[in-house]
């Protein structure tokens, strides 16, 4: 009688294993939150890059963004310009990235114009790209998703709660922020439609840029005090430095309380003003909410999953009357690294 050789019997039972270990996993089936695309178990790498790292709000965005990683077991690398002028520098954090081949990319531009070519190019690469909290000039198919606050329905909030407190009549300052940065565009834009609907309000000024940081903002809020002087009974200011640069010079110059002030973004000092009666309105994002739903996003992209296009975070308004419900202290007060 005559004995298959033996490696035949090893062949054999090597083919059997491997179909039983295949017959155990369902066909096409997408691989576990955490574990690339490749099913190879790795975990997920995906970078996320803020317009700065020095305003409070970008350190309560990444705190959303570390909570959904730890949910959905993948690592965050998060690293962007210190300044949200530095374009060169977003634009060579973006490259590092790409070049080190990370799964995916989560954005906030700090120039809509400037960052179109780096997000095409990594799409080029195979690495898909989450837009957050402001826009991109670029065609939606270049990107997977825009996280974000509906900017321009924040602005007209302002707008609103600006005529009214005004009383429908009176002269006003809109203080622009940074040439390029869609999210305060935005913002201003729909500040100047909505208080279109109050005829006797007029603003007297919307052209100035108050820049960055809070310095240069308290630097071009003088400037503007100087010019109009007591023409001005209000002024919105469009984000966190700018409205704390504001903040100052209403102090410094005695007016805190007297002039209408409806700011955009808390912090610490913003929420004291707020109860204080130096600040008669603050519109309000909800930025761990968009972190967390930023890496959300691009976890379901990466899977190949449905993705909505524009996903809204979310926009609320405080003030003195609505300063100590839940909900608005969560907001004026979020969790941050």
């Amino acid at each position: 009688m005559r004995y298959p050789a033996p490696s035949f019997i090893l062949a054999t039972a090597l083919l059997a294993f491997g179909l039983l270990a295949n017959g155990c996993k369902p066909s096409g089936s997408k691989p576990a939150d955490g574990q690339n695309a490749s099913g190879a178990g790795k975990r997920l790498q995906i970078a996320m890059i803020p317009k700065g790292t020095t305003h409070i709000f970008w350190r309560s965005v990444h705190f959303g963004a570390l909570k959904a990683a730890e949910e959905m077991n993948v690592d965050i690398q998060w690293r962007g310009p210190q300044k949200e002028s530095d374009r060169d520098e977003q634009l060579n954090v973006i490259q590092g990235f790409v070049n080190k081949k990370v799964d995916g990319i989560c954005l906030a531009p700090l120039d809509a114009d400037a960052m179109a070519r780096p997000v095409r190019e990594a799409g080029r690469g195979g690495i898909p790209v989450v837009i957050f909290d402001s826009g991109l000039n670029a065609e939606p198919t270049e990107y997977a998703s825009y996280v974000a606050t509906d900017n321009f329905r924040g602005g007209q909030l302002a707008g609103q709660v600006m005529g009214e407190k005004l009383g429908g009549k009176g002269n006003v300052v809109v203080l622009r922020y940074n040439q390029g940065s869609d999210s305060t565009h935005q913002r201003e834009e729909g500040f100047l439609e909505a208080i279109k609907a109050f005829p006797d309000v007029k603003v007297i000024s919307s052209d100035q840029y108050a820049g960055t940081t809070t310095e240069s903002a308290m630097d071009k809020a003088q400037q503007v005090f100087n010019r109009y002087g007591d023409q001005i009974n209000g002024i919105f200011a469009v984000c966190e430095p700018n409205a704390e640069g504001v903040l100052r010079v209403l102090e410094d110059r005695k007016l805190a309380g007297k002039v209408v002030f409806v700011g955009f973004d808390s912090s610490e000092a913003m929420a004291v003003a707020l109860r204080d009666g130096k600040l008669s309105a603050i519109v309000l994002q909800d930025p761990v909410q968009m972190g967390y739903l930023s890496i959300q996003a691009m976890v379901k992209a990466i899977r190949g999953e449905s993705v909505e296009s524009f996903v809204d975070t979310g926009v609320y308004v405080a003030t003195t009357e609505n300063i100590d419900t839940e909900q608005i202290q969560k907001l004026l007060n979020p969790d941050k690294t």
